[in-house]
């Protein structure tokens, strides 16, 4: 072992740390990778917004983050975006490409890992749309759906670990779900498990992303949470909220996120609302799965506290007490950031 590890430090992959702390006998030594042995390009995309950020072996960024407007619906521009974006990114941080085990992307919509290809967005001119990537960037390109790719990071790094069973709700644009069963993560047959925002659990007409009436995603996505704030200050509502846009999606529910943290009534119902319709789902699941854990995560988590009170009154309301007594609801601590470190863990996934 000692000879291995010599070899290590002298290639340039591993360093000495120094000595262990002492437990009665002699203090041991104790290696590291070196976070620059190699990197990974790591990308989330939403509907509105994408991500891109090049990370090191322990997930620290080299440079600033990318961020700006993608708009994917009715895009057929998207791609070639995206992909001049990821490309961009690689050459304003001079690192060798070689250097780059690969470009991991978490993406909304129907996306099938193996084949290559989201069958919502990003549709390719040609072949798969990994392919289309792979040629451009001369790097390997793994994709994944936004909520397993999340799912997957809760799992690594976060509430998710030592967890035998847990969902993981993507708080999003639409209402997103990673399910780890037996301490694994779970895609189903084509990597299209998990479409929570597609329960139909309502009588409202109203007609879903998906073309169906009814979905989840029809009372409880940050979407509709938008358009209750923007119709409720249209109509007079007194609220902290002074103004938000009908373009720019990010900026307004930081807004309103902003005002539900300092008390303002008009905010908290709203996420309030939208909570108690996600936990009418869960309980769906709860009844389903009977997990351990349900993990709020994604971008729509850091309210916290404002999410877990609605969701545990539908629970309360909902739920076999004997089932729901067993499942507890957590917040994430990676929040907004695990759509990055998810995408990020698929590349390592794949190159070890």
């Amino acid at each position: 072992m000692t000879k291995i590890l010599n070899e290590l430090v002298e290639e340039g992959y591993a360093v000495d740390t120094g000595l262990a702390p002492s437990t009665g006998g002699r203090r041991s030594l104790r290696y590291a990778l070196r976070p620059d042995v190699m990197y990974v390009v790591s990308v989330a995309v939403d509907q509105f917004i994408t991500r891109i950020v090049l990370l090191d072996m322990y997930n620290k960024p080299l440079g600033a983050l990318e961020k700006f407007e993608l708009p994917l619906e009715d895009n057929p521009r998207s791609l070639q975006e995206l992909t001049d974006r990821i490309d961009d990114v690689i050459r304003a941080s001079g690192v060798d490409r070689g250097r780059i085990a690969g470009v991991g992307i978490g993406m909304p919509g129907f996306v099938d890992p193996i084949k290559g290809v989201n069958f919502t967005f990003l549709a390719a001119p040609s072949g798969t749309l990994t392919a289309y990537m792979e040629d451009r960037l001369q790097l390997p390109v793994f994709i994944g759906n936004d909520s397993s790719l999340i799912a997957l990071a809760e799992l690594k790094f976060g509430a998710a670990r030592d967890r035998k069973t847990a969902m993981v709700i993507n708080i999003s644009w639409g209402i997103g779900l990673g399910l780890v069963l037996n301490s694994e993560l779970f895609r189903g047959e084509n990597g299209f498990a998990g479409e929570f925002s597609h329960l139909p659990l309502f009588l409202n007409g109203k007609i879903c992303s998906c073309g169906k009436r009814g979905c989840l995603e029809t009372e409880a996505s940050l979407l509709v949470v938008l358009d209750k704030a923007r119709e409720g200050l249209k109509q007079g509502k007194q609220s902290l909220i002074r103004r938000l846009s009908e373009s720019h999606h990010e900026e307004d529910m930081e807004a309103v996120t902003e005002a539900a943290r300092r008390g303002d009534q008009f905010a908290i119902g709203l996420l309030s609302e939208a909570g108690y319709t996600l936990g009418r789902g869960a309980a769906v699941l709860i009844h389903l799965l009977n997990p351990e854990t349900i993990i709020l995560s994604g971008r729509g988590a850091s309210p916290g506290i404002l999410w877990q009170t609605p969701i545990q009154q539908a629970l309360n309301e909902h739920c076999i007490p004997r089932l729901a007594s067993g499942t507890s609801i957590q917040v994430s601590t990676l929040g907004y950031n695990a759509a990055i470190i998810g995408a990020a863990a698929l590349v390592m996934d794949h190159h070890y």
